[in-house]
């Protein structure tokens, strides 16, 4: 099994992006440029001191860009913690054919690559930011094929990275005895709820003891809301994770479906990150953790 996220489509160099800004927003184009991040949707370049360029590497990335600039500047002002709302928006022209965004620089380390020493305040920072942002999405909101959804149109899937996974997952029968346990639990009731969609701990910025940020939201979309707590099974320890269900006072039914979340998204990660070990390790963590939690 060797998995490894996808090509670029296009190439991105900081002689790009320096020519995209002067082309429209030449009042930022002087600032310093550094090469940041690249993962599997977007390529970010520092800007000066303050601010982040985020560009789609690929296609399938283009939308997500768009629903960033369309729906966080609606989302944002209503959430507990900073969130990278768009300051300038680019768009697409000769030298680069999709949308791309100027946000805000938020600092601090990601949960994943530096987990929480002092965690005091990460439930509770945790359950106001979920409970301020799962509230209902109106009828434009943007679709996802993939998040969100009914656990069963995922079994197909999850099912196939569970074939893969044979021989590196442990407990494969514990696995999929709990998958079939989540697919069948009653699903979600009432109007379908804002989501981050892709929220896990690498996407949760820590700074000082606190969540400083939460970022990468392409995948923003409506549905249950169960697959943003897919995110306490990798990064909150058992006594966290009850501090967290009590708090948001979650039924069995919406527990179950966030194990079935842990296990579609875990077992993705374990078969499609072997270029990236971090993320890897996080889906065997949160799928023993699901497989032990109560």
């Amino acid at each position: 099994m060797t998995a490894s996220a996808p090509a670029a489509e296009v190439t991105i160099d900081a002689a790009l992006v320096r020519s995209l800004l002067a082309d429209q927003h030449p009042d930022l184009a002087g600032l310093r440029l550094t090469a940041f991040t690249a993962g599997w949707d977007n390529e970010h370049y520092r800007l000066g001191d303050h601010l982040l360029v985020r560009l789609p590497r690929r296609q399938a990335s283009a939308r997500l860009i768009e629903h960033e600039q369309r729906w966080l500047p609606v989302l944002g002002p209503l959430l507990p913690v900073p969130v990278p709302v768009p300051v300038r928006v680019g768009r697409p022209g000769p030298r680069f054919r999709w949308s791309w965004s100027v946000v805000p620089w938020l600092d601090g380390r990601d949960a994943l690559h530096d987990r929480p020493g002092d965690r005091s305040k990460l439930v509770t920072q945790l359950c106001a930011f979920l409970s301020q942002l799962h509230r209902p999405a109106p009828d434009d909101a943007p679709t996802n094929p993939v998040r969100g959804i009914r656990l069963a149109d995922r079994n197909e899937r999850t099912l196939d990275a569970a074939g893969r996974a044979a021989g590196v997952v442990e407990r494969r029968d514990e696995l999929l005895g709990l998958w079939r346990d989540a697919v069948d639990a009653p699903p979600h009731t009432g109007p379908p709820l804002w989501i981050h969609g892709d929220l896990h701990p690498g996407n949760i910025l820590w700074k000082s003891g606190e969540i400083s940020g939460v970022v990468d939201w392409g995948d923003i979309t409506a549905g249950d809301p169960s697959c943003d707590y897919w995110v306490v099974w990798g990064l909150l320890d058992a006594g966290e994770r009850d501090r967290f269900r009590r708090h948001l006072d979650l039924d069995d039914a919406a527990w179950l479906r966030s194990k079935g979340w842990t296990l579609t998204i875990g077992l993705a990660l374990v078969t499609m990150t072997d270029d990236q070990p971090d993320y890897n390790r996080l889906g065997r963590r949160a799928i023993r953790a699901a497989l032990a939690g109560p």
